[in-house]
């Protein structure tokens, strides 16, 4: 940027589509904006077709800014089925990335599911690679149709030049770029509990961590996965956890940026940033048009499962992921963001939890006081009386 400044006049814009930290464009905003220029930081999803064929865009910054370079951010953006072009301005300063970065964390946590999901098949039907594809395949038909899905579909059959399918002879050692790290450092910044995507996070790390796992692997004692009986019936319930799981996923992402909404001043519209998903990035699925709705419905709801599409969903698909985690539990397959999904779930609908217990605690090792329940105030008690 400092080489820029010879050549900038006042008034001047910068765009930068960069996967940049977004408290570093908070400062640079600042910055530029006390010298006379003007700097949008500009989230950009879609990968090599997204910049072939359009991708998603989440420029924030000064508005008048924005507004004039919004035609050619209009022109370059994905268009989504209804006519509708990929792009919105987000908010102030940081806004814009700080949106790419959750869109990053739910990506993770989308790919982690569904590796999850495809780990089930494997290890409780021992599905092929062709039934794999075929079984994902009738997925991307329904509530699951998604770009990730339609992929998978794809890589289950795709073969090297040897005739080996090549997901088969892939290391699993998943890497990563910092973005999914960066949603879960923020969402303790906040204090929100984004449990699945920092589980995707944690997922992608001990991935990493193959020579111990191979050598663990031989001394660790564990159950060997059993059959999980009928194919329909255990597929179904692979579907409909995946399904839940996402939304768990997406509900997370949806209340930190709420909470980062508050926390920086951005007035963010959460239905148009569900909106500009829906065409030309990574995590484009049919079931934003489902969060839009529900935004539209009542723009303040607090956490998206208490919407009514959800809800019903929750209602009737909660015990497909309560089985398949007992079924991985049992048979030693490891579902963390399965998992995740169902504590967050039965965590955020639960009147009371043992946090009372845990205050307990701080005060009396600490003196950390606590609340009660029966009276107002703040109280101490001398434990050790």
């Amino acid at each position: 940027i400092d080489s820029l400044k010879p050549y900038l006049e006042k008034g001047d814009i910068i765009i930068d589509g960069g996967n940049t930290f977004f408290q570093d464009t908070i400062r640079r905003n600042r910055e530029l904006s006390a010298e006379g220029f003007n700097f949008i930081g500009t989230g950009v999803s879609g990968g090599e077709e997204g910049a072939l064929k359009g991708p998603s865009i989440m420029p924030g910054g000064q508005k008048d800014a924005y507004e004039l370079v919004a035609p050619i951010l209009t022109k370059i953006a994905a268009v989504a089925e209804d006519g509708e072009p990929c792009v919105t301005y987000i908010g102030a300063d940081g806004a814009g990335h700080y949106v790419k970065m959750v869109h990053n964390g739910i990506e993770y946590g989308d790919m982690q599911l569904i590796a999850e999901a495809y780990s089930l098949l494997k290890g409780g039907l021992n599905l092929s690679n062709e039934e794999l594809a075929t079984t994902f395949s009738e997925w991307n038909k329904g509530e699951l149709s998604s770009y990730l899905i339609d992929i998978t579909k794809d890589i289950f059959t795709k073969k090297d030049e040897e005739g080996n399918y090549l997901v088969d002879v892939i290391l699993d050692e998943a890497a990563n770029k910092g973005t999914g790290k960066w949603t879960s450092q923020s969402s303790l910044d906040l204090g929100e509990p984004l449990s699945l995507i920092t589980e995707s996070v944690f997922a992608r790390y001990i991935s990493s961590l193959k020579e111990q796992r191979v050598a663990a692997s031989k001394v660790l004692s564990g159950p060997q996965a059993q059959p999980a009986g009928d194919k329909v019936q255990f597929i179904e319930k692979v579907r409909r956890a995946l399904y839940l799981g996402k939304i768990v996923s997406y509900a997370q992402g949806f209340s930190q940026l709420r909470a980062a909404s508050d926390e920086y001043n951005w007035d963010l519209n959460y239905g148009e940033i569900a909106k500009i998903f829906r065409a030309g990035c990574i995590i484009r699925a049919q079931f934003l048009q489902k969060i839009t709705d529900a935004y539209a419905e009542t723009p303040a709801i607090a956490n998206l499962l208490l919407a009514p599409y959800f809800k019903k969903i929750a209602d009737e698909y909660q015990q497909a992921l309560r089985d398949v985690v007992a079924y991985a539990v049992q048979n030693g397959i490891p579902v963390p963001t399965f998992a995740a999904a169902v504590a967050y779930y039965d965590s955020y609908r639960a009147a009371v939890l043992p946090a009372n217990l845990i205050q307990a605690q701080r005060d009396y090792f600490g003196a950390h006081t606590y609340k009660r329940t029966d009276k107002e105030g703040v109280f101490h008690t001398e434990w050790l009386d």
